[in-house]
């Protein structure tokens, strides 16, 4: 999987018979991804009046979301993404409806966090199936790298989005509408995407796990991968603590989040050119030394007086955002266990969230005690280590054979 991708290769990936379906669908339930946990933070916050409790309340929805990705990854390896994205779609409809009537009733903190793990773990897992479906769609080549490099850069744009979206709706007269347009987009999306020709197509590789309760995790390789993207997710976190921080340490508490959307922009430019020269070509290589880059970059965010300066820097940190999620989502290809792809994206989407909840923790700490630069400079180490110990790592990696494939997953 050391293959580059070029411009005509995206348009070759996104134009394949039976793409524009599951292209448009998919675009649609997964815009909203970044915009449902803020817009419900946002909404409790306004009702209670309490960061306290939208805290709580954001953090319970994050850690459904890891639980609910592996389990309906798992379930459409099984079975196919049709029935489990609608089952999922309506059960999501209704807890966000309980929890609207819940947070308008004023009900108890506790009641509140509980929907909200809820309403994380039931959300469609749009993305892990669309991804999955590409190797349905194409075969194995550029045109096919060029389709998982897209699938992480729409990914960082509605990163851009989301959060936008969301501090936008909340100001409307009701504060809920962030959090009921969301969820009707990604309703209307996943169903969407489940009702194309090719979701419903879709046949299910018989699975080699062997009954192992980790699944596709019982692949070294995709250990591996999973310790990649919870150092990515991570470094995230302590990022998006620490410029908010920054820009509070500067009288501008506002600026905070268009400052984070800054990492987003450079990120999709560098990402599209990543893809069509990637370095390092193996894959083995590649994930230490995007991590240990990322790292290294990071210590760029301790140095500025300014938020101007901070601005410059995030540009320049933001250029590895979308590399490293591309370079996760190749690696499936060589790290999962036959008939376990969509499950292997959903342990990817469980590792960054909670290194990014892991990472936010401890970021709130550090800034608290010794401000922003000292979160900084300590997500850099963190991130140095986790690089280093995937070198250590990085023959697990090595392309193998399907036999291969399938023996680790036993």
């Amino acid at each position: 999987m050391s293959s580059s991708a070029s411009l005509s290769d995206y348009r070759t990936a996104l134009t394949a018979p039976g793409a524009r379906g599951p292209v448009i669908t998919s675009l649609l339930g997964r815009l909203p991804i970044a915009m449902i946990g803020l817009a419900l933070m946002l909404y409790v916050q306004r009702e209670t009046g309490s960061f306290a409790a939208a805290g709580l309340v954001s953090a319970g929805a994050l850690v459904g979301v890891a639980c609910g990705s592996v389990v309906q990854g798992r379930v459409m390896d099984r079975v196919g993404p049709t029935k489990p994205l609608l089952v999922m779609s309506a059960v999501f409809a209704a807890l966000v409806a309980a929890g609207v009537v819940v947070i308008e009733l004023h009900a108890p903190v506790a009641l509140m966090t509980a929907l909200a793990v809820l309403v994380g773990a039931s959300q469609p897992m749009v993305g892990p199936a669309s991804r999955a479906l590409w190797a349905q769609l194409l075969p194995p080549g550029p045109a096919r790298d060029a389709a998982y490099s897209y699938e992480a850069i729409s990914m960082e744009t509605f990163f851009i989005l989301g959060p936008g979206l969301a501090g936008l709706l909340v100001a409307m007269p009701w504060p809920g509408t962030g959090l009921v347009a969301g969820a009707a987009c990604m309703v209307l999306g996943s169903v969407g995407f489940a009702s194309t020709r090719a979701a419903r197509a879709q046949r299910p590789e018989p699975a080699r796990g062997g009954g192992s309760l980790l699944g596709a995790l019982a692949s070294p390789g995709m250990r591996t991968v999973a310790l990649a993207a919870l150092g990515f997710g991570a470094l995230i976190g302590f990022i998006e603590v620490g410029v908010p921080a920054a820009a509070v340490g500067a009288g501008h508490p506002t600026a905070g989040g268009l400052l984070l959307s800054v990492l987003s922009v450079s990120s999709v430019v560098v990402g599209i050119a990543y893809g069509v020269r990637p370095w390092p070509r193996p894959m083995h290589l590649r994930l230490p030394a995007l991590l240990f880059g990322f790292a290294a970059l990071i210590t760029l965010l301790a140095l500025p007086g300014t938020l101007w300066g901070l601005c410059l820097a995030l540009l320049v940190v933001g250029s590895l955002i979308t590399p490293q999620s591309t370079a996760h989502s190749m690696a499936i290809e060589i790290a999962a266990p036959e008939g376990t792809a969509t499950e292997a994206f959903g342990w990817v989407v469980t590792s960054v969230t909670l290194g990014a909840a892991l990472g936010q923790s401890v970021s709130g700490q550090l800034v608290e005690l010794s401000g922003p630069p000292a979160s900084f400079l300590t997500a850099s180490a963190v991130g140095v280590v986790l690089a280093a110990v995937l070198w250590l790592r990085r023959s697990t990696l090595l392309p193998r054979t399907r036999e291969d494939l399938s023996l680790a997953g036993r």
